[in-house]
């Protein structure tokens, strides 16, 4: 089980790097981070994933913790650098 939440970890750990680009891109939604807020990612590309974040979220509620709820519909691939028309030399 330990090996599962810890793919679970890196798999939200993911998420959370993109949605961090998305809240900077999109300044609006930083309002409704506000506040003690537990932010839990579902997934619709990984009903696994999706599962046990809900599973995780209710038990936050359940001990008086506030979620923020953020559906995905998908991941675009990885892009490995924006970097265009690079040059590199070495003297």
């Amino acid at each position: 089980m330990k090996i599962q939440d810890e793919d679970f970890y890196n798999r939200n750990a993911e998420l959370s790097v993109e949605f961090s680009k998305y809240v900077l891109e999109h300044p609006e939604i930083d309002e409704l981070l506000s506040g003690k807020k537990v932010v839990i990612f579902l997934p619709e590309f990984d009903p696994e994933l999706r599962d046990f974040n809900m599973k995780m979220a209710t038990e936050i509620e359940a001990e008086g913790g506030k979620v923020l709820y953020v559906k995905v519909k998908q991941l675009s691939p990885k892009i490995t650098s924006r970097l265009v028309g690079v040059e590199v030399a070495a003297k």
